[in-house]
C-alpha cells in the first residue's frame, strides 16, 4: 500500500489515464475528484462490502425448520388474526 500526503488542489496519477485530485479538506473530511475513462468502474468500498454481504446472505440456504425457529419469537408476540382488539371501556 502506498500512502501519500496531498493538500487541497494537489493531485496524483494512477497509470496514464486516471487522476485523483484533492478538492478540499474540511476537518476529517476530504473531498476527492476522480477523472478516469468511462470503462473504469469507481465504487466506494463500503458499497462493495455491502453488496458482497447481501449476495452472500442471499445464497445461503436455510432449512424451513430453522427459519420457523427464527420467526418463532416474532410470531408468538404478534397478535393472531383471530383475536379482536379490545374495546375501550367508557
Amino acid at each position: 500500500m502506498l500512502i501519500l500526503q496531498r493538500r487541497a488542489g494537489e493531485s496524483l496519477l494512477i497509470g496514464e489515464n486516471i487522476t485523483v485530485s484533492v478538492v478540499s479538506v474540511d476537518g476529517l473530511r476530504v473531498r476527492l475528484a476522480i477523472s478516469a475513462p468511462d470503462d473504469v468502474q469507481i465504487l466506494r468500498s463500503e458499497l462493495v462490502k455491502a453488496a458482497t454481504a447481501n449476495r452472500d446472505s442471499a445464497m445461503e440456504e436455510s432449512a424451513p425448520a430453522e427459519l420457523l425457529e427464527l420467526l418463532g419469537g416474532v410470531l408468538e408476540k404478534a397478535p393472531s388474526s383471530d383475536q379482536k382488539p379490545k374495546k375501550k371501556e367508557e
